[in-house]
């Protein structure tokens, strides 16, 4: 193990390097290598020096990432490396709103990974799972953040130059305070709050006081996205027709008397405003007189954010944050790290996209970037999952050159293999980098019903196989080797479920009542005794990072399928022992997986387990 000796080093700073030692394995000695800190105006410096190393900073962030360069590199004797972020504000955001809500203890562990990759800001996305003053309901048995915990995070990220800043919702994506009347009042339509009602502001301004009181950051994102129905509910029935644009101008002033009055510097999603002006589309405007005349009626104090993360091409990244700075000046944009689609994440389509979206900003001079880690539908992905992400978006940043030698230095683990977490959707070579979900869709998929049995193909299961077999290799990882277990477990269950409803279908159809039997009594217990090996590495990930609420949804839906396999079980058995005449389900003609119009295996992300698991009603 190492030791460093930091000259010229604070008591703050000191406190914070320690911290780095639960990462980093070095020590901290008067007679390690002696690392000499020196402040400078802008970027970090690390050089060799007759002593040891000289570190040069410009900010706390800046100090970290020139640790971890120098403790990534070994030691070399002759380094010399010369860095600046390309982003003033430079942050990721966690989504701790669709069931996982982190531990504290989790969301430290990953400032100390901002930390030492450079980062500055972090954004805590909140929809519901905040307590709130006055609100006893709001985020009731959600497992909401409380204010001390709040401000135990806020305390932390400052030790590394990290600033906390709240992400919320103040429209729409708010559905599941509806299930309370009480709430329910205050809905337009769906998901989204109604405009100009008092009971409506005043649950905002406990938000925003709660907001005020446990964040130290005057940041504060407001959300306002994806409110494709606004005035057309409620608010039709109440003030007939207007002019929707009108109506989210409305709602925005009067959130932002409420930042006003608490002192927040609000920024929101920006996909609204456009939405309204061209049809519902987002990403291909046109700006004519008549749209920019709306456009010039947006409040200027709020910073819009542009966000995508689906384009493998720069130049529409570039032109579309062109039409922005049309109508502002003050601009940011958000990627996405992919951990949203199921149990698995898709590095690879995140770094694809990234690559372009990063030229873009640099192009255009965006001093704003944010990575966003969203986790739609139960949030299966681990946090940690995307790290080869995190960790690259910031060697973008910083570098022009992409260097992946660093991340064992980082995680123990080699770039390349914890890539591999990626495996459970690449069953097939993937095409120009198109993403798919099929390990969420298949393991879900209906053995009786077959939806998505059209997607299977001949050697999916020694594709599954495979992939088994080299993230069982990594299990072993000292930090990180849960994560490698879980969806080695999980492709597991794949190599023998992905193709088991085709396989039944076909014996069904031949009368082939040996293979029948063979399910029935060999192969289904087999796959239910990889199941339930397979929850229990879930188990375990989820609760070592996430408090348990939330679970009850993951148990409920493995449940579900572990007593799926058994009913099929007994409806075989059944129909070999002629109680039965027919397997209802098996007598229907198989048709091809239509949802999408596309066919193409690696472009289909099917993320819902309610319209995965059955075509009837939950």
């Amino acid at each position: 193990m190492r030791k460093y000796h930091f000259k010229n080093c604070n008591g703050l700073q000191m406190n914070a390097i320690t911290e780095l030692q639960k990462l980093l394995q070095f020590t901290i000695s008067s007679d390690g290598i002696c690392v000499e800190l020196e402040n400078t105006e802008s970027g970090l410096a690390v050089d060799s020096t007759a002593e040891g190393y000289k570190i040069k900073f410009s900010s706390l962030h800046t100090l970290f990432r020139g640790i971890f360069l120098l403790y990534a590199k070994g030691d070399k004797k002759d380094l010399h490396i010369k860095q600046e972020c390309s982003f003033k504000d430079f942050g990721i955001m966690l989504d701790i709103s669709r069931n996982a809500v982190l531990k504290t203890e989790t969301i430290k562990d990953i400032v100390l990974h901002l930390a030492l990759l450079g980062y500055n800001s972090l954004q805590l996305y909140t929809e519901d799972t905040l307590e709130v003053e006055n609100e006893e309901y709001f985020g009731y048995m959600r497992g909401a953040l409380t204010g001390e915990e709040i401000k135990e995070i806020d305390d932390y990220c400052k030790l590394f130059g990290i600033e906390l800043i709240p992400c919320i919702q103040t429209l729409a994506h708010l559905n599941q305070i509806t299930r309370y009347e009480r709430y329910d009042k205050i809905i337009d339509y769906g998901d989204i709050l109604l405009v100009g009602e008092e009971r409506t502001y005043e649950l905002l301004e406990n938000i925003f006081k709660t907001a005020s009181k446990h964040f130290t950051s005057r940041n504060i994102n407001i959300g306002m996205d994806e409110a494709h129905m606004v005035g057309l509910g409620k608010y039709l029935d109440k003030n007939g027709y207007k002019n929707r644009f009108d109506v989210m101008l409305e709602h925005l002033n009067k959130v932002l008397e409420l930042c006003d009055k608490y002192d927040f510097k609000p920024r929101m999603w920006s996909d609204m405003f456009f939405r309204l002006v061209s049809g519902g589309d987002y990403y291909n405007t046109e700006i004519d007189g008549e749209i920019q005349g709306l456009f010039d009626k947006i409040p200027k104090e709020v910073k819009l954010i542009y966000w995508d993360y689906y384009s493998l091409d720069s130049s529409r990244y570039e032109n579309n944050l062109k039409l922005h700075k049309k109508i502002s000046d003050n601009v940011g944009f958000a990627g996405g790290a992919w951990k949203w689609t199921g149990f698995a994440p898709d590095n690879l389509f995140s770094i694809k996209t990234g690559e372009q979206s990063m030229k873009a900003c640099k192009n255009v001079g965006t001093d704003s970037f944010l990575l966003t880690c969203w986790g739609d539908n139960g949030a299966e992905a681990s946090v940690y999952s995307i790290l080869p992400s995190i960790y690259y978006y910031a060697e973008e940043a910083y570098s022009d050159q992409f260097e992946k030698d660093s991340f064992l230095a980082l995680t123990g683990i080699d770039f390349d293999d914890f890539m591999k977490l990626d495996l459970p959707n690449r069953i097939i070579e993937p095409s120009d980098y198109d993403r798919n979900n099929a390990s969420k869709f298949l393991l879900y998929n209906d053995l009786l019903i077959g939806t998505f049995d059209s997607l299977v193909f001949d050697t999916i299961d020694e594709a599954y196989e495979k992939n088994a077999m080299e993230l069982k290799e990594i299990c072993k990882a000292d930090r990180y080797g849960y994560l490698f277990d879980t969806l080695y477990k999980l492709c597991d269950v794949l190599s023998l479920k992905a193709k088991l409803g085709v396989d039944l279908k076909a014996a069904y159809d031949k009368n082939d009542r040996e293979m029948l039997l063979e399910i029935k009594d060999a192969i289904l217990p087999r796959l239910i005794n990889k199941l339930e090996s397979f929850y229990e590495s879930f188990f375990y990930q989820w609760h070592k990072e996430n408090k348990s609420f939330g679970f009850e949804v993951q148990v409920v839906r493995l449940g579900g399928l572990k007593n799926r396999m058994e009913y099929v079980q007994k409806r075989i058995d059944q129909y070999l022992r002629g109680e039965i005449s027919k397997i209802e389900e098996l007598e229907v003609p198989r048709k091809p997986f239509n949802y999408f119009e596309t066919v193409d295996y690696n472009k289909i992300i099917y993320n819902l387990w309610s319209v995965i698991v059955t075509p009837s009603v939950i």
